[in-house]
Formats: C-alpha cells, structure tokens, sequence
C-alpha cells in the first residue's frame, strides 16, 4: 500500500499538529473537529479503510488541572467529555485500523479505560517543556530523544497568560512527539 493510499483519521486535533507529520508525508488525513463544525460523535463510519486513529479528546473536564472545579461543573460536564472520548473509540473499534492512540493529559480518564500505554512528557521527545500526557491504544511506543539543550520549563504550561485561545495553545501536540509518533507508526 502506498502512502496517499493510507488514511489517517485525526479525531478532536484542533490544531492537527499531530497528524501534520503524516500530511506532510503523503497520507490522506480527515480532521473532524468540533472547531470546523464536525462533532465526532455525529461522523459516520467512512467508506474507505482505515490506516490509522489519532484521537485527542478535549481534556477541560478530565484533565487533573481542573480537579478543582469537577465538583462545581457536576456530572454533566463529565458525561459531555466521555461521550466525546467513547465516540473516538466506537470509530476505532469499527474501523479497525492498523494503529489507533487516544491522547489525554494526566487525569480521570484512567479511571474509565484503565491505565494508559505509556505516560509522557513533551521533553522525553525534544521538546523543553512538561506536561504529562497518557496513551491508550494499539501503536508501536515512539522511541524518545534527548533534549538539544537540557532545560526543562516545568512551568510554560501552567504559566501561559490567559487569552481567547489558551486552551487551544495548552492542548497542541509537542512537534517532536508528533515526530517521534509518526516515525513508529508509519
């Protein structure tokens, strides 16, 4: 099979930063994202096989960073963000692609998918700063890289000023895991 045969579906990835690598290298790659009207819970099976799933669900009601307001936002918010997550994996289960990963920052989501493949932060792939993220899915692990300079910002998440567009910018996928992800899982 060749590359513009291969089909990557990219789920909820605002930016497709992650699956950028796989654009630039010849992959057809869908983005259903809510930002473009496209709720992945109303996307339809597509016709053609699939290659491979990135699916990165928004994280603002699972993630642990807002633990403290769960209790004011109750269930409802809770049910939205895993209907959301479960409608990425009812595409994985139905199209069965090669490789499927589903991309959450630490938080309660391992409490409804069990524990993730593997947890990491953005400079275990080059890039200077933290934030752990957890994995589920089926994929070969990227292999990770040393940072050019060995600093590590441990507040660049964290101390991002507030803007319209901070969560967005919170939530891109770190280009070198991007990389990284991409070159085990080609």
């Amino acid at each position: 099979m060749r590359n513009e045969e291969k089909i990557i579906l990219d789920l909820c990835g605002g930016s497709a930063s992650w699956s950028q690598e796989y654009s630039r290298n010849g992959y057809t790659v869908i983005l259903v994202d809510a930002k473009d009207n496209m709720d992945v819970r109303l996307f339809k099976l597509p016709l053609n096989k699939i290659y491979g799933v990135l699916a990165a669900p928004p994280c603002t009601h699972t993630a642990y960073s807002g633990a403290r307001w769960w209790n004011g936002k109750g269930d409802a918010a809770l049910i939205e963000a895993l209907s959301i997550a479960d409608a990425c994996i009812r595409l994985v289960y139905f199209t069965k692609p090669v490789f499927w990963a589903l991309e959450q920052p630490a938080g309660r989501l391992r409490d409804y998918y069990g524990e993730p493949v593997i947890k990491f932060n953005p400079y275990d792939y080059g890039d200077n700063y933290s934030k752990e993220t957890w994995l589920w899915g089926e994929f070969n692990i990227p292999t990770p890289v040393a940072l050019i300079d060995g600093k590590i910002d441990r507040h660049y998440i964290h101390h991002m000023p507030p803007s319209k567009n901070r969560g967005a910018l919170r939530s891109i996928t770190p280009s070198g895991f991007a990389r990284a992800f991409y070159e085990s899982n080609k």
